[in-house]
């Protein structure tokens, strides 16, 4: 992990955050703002964090290419070169079994968790190789890429398809200098989290898991998330050939 003095390490550095309003993407914005990063922040609603002379913020969502590809411009041409790219914008519902789910509902959550991380690399890997200087994209993914859960199936989905976006990337883009990791952060307590104990038994089975986690509270903090993903990003000893990233539990390291 990286050491808390480390903030003129990063005073050069610019990163981007997608769905940068409310949980782990406003937790990164904070804590990298407090690092010295330079932030490009878009959202739905309006960013965390206002514009500022290190900061850029816009309403944008991720499904739109037009304002993907105008926000990354705008973000190089305040800042430069973006060093990080995060693919974090998304949502959790539906909540219910698959014989439940629209299909409007069900192309919704795709359309944003994997159509929206979809654009978002996109813009970057024109980014990087307009510039020629190299980045790191993150994509944001989860546990549930990797096993089903009952009443996830659109998000288990999108995640899946996150995942093995994220490595087909990471085999196009070597060459071009772009590192590229699906990360999952672990769990970690926001809206997002209320949503899941807020679910019911019988439309998500597993919920007993979750509230236990509560109760004995053993999230990871977004503190905790943020130095990982800058260590992983800037950090050489950190650094790993890895796609798929799996953050450990904070208690536990």
């Amino acid at each position: 992990m990286l050491d808390p003095g480390s903030k003129s390490k990063f005073a050069s550095r610019t990163a981007v955050i997608t769905g940068a309003s409310r949980g782990i993407g406003a937790g990164l914005a904070q804590h990298f703002t407090e690092r010295g990063l330079n932030l490009g922040l878009c959202s739905r609603s309006e960013p965390a964090l206002a514009s500022s002379d290190t900061t850029l913020s816009r309403k944008v969502d991720v499904r739109n290419e037009a304002d993907v590809k105008r926000f990354a411009e705008d973000v190089s041409k305040q800042f430069g070169s973006i060093d990080l790219w995060i693919n974090n914008a998304g949502v959790l519902a539906p909540i219910a079994p698959i014989r439940n789910v629209s299909a409007d509902a069900f192309r919704e959550h795709i359309d944003i968790n994997l159509a929206g991380v979809f654009l978002g690399s996109q813009a970057y890997i024109h980014h990087v190789r307009e510039t020629g200087a190299g980045g790191v994209l993150i994509n944001i993914s989860s546990g549930a890429a990797w096993g089903g859960y009952a009443g996830w199936g659109a998000y288990c989905a999108g995640k899946a398809g996150v995942a093995l976006l994220t490595q087909c990337i990471a085999l196009e883009e070597e060459a071009a200098g772009l590192r590229v990791h699906a990360v999952a952060p672990g769990v970690v307590d926001t809206d997002m989290q209320a949503m899941i104990r807020d679910a019911s038994e019988e439309d998500f089975p597993a919920l007993g898991r979750f509230l236990e986690m509560k109760r004995d509270d053993t999230f990871n903090t977004v503190g905790f998330v943020a130095d990982y993903i800058l260590g992983l990003a800037f950090d050489p000893a950190q650094k790993t050939d890895e796609v798929d990233v799996r953050i450990p539990n904070e208690k536990e390291s």
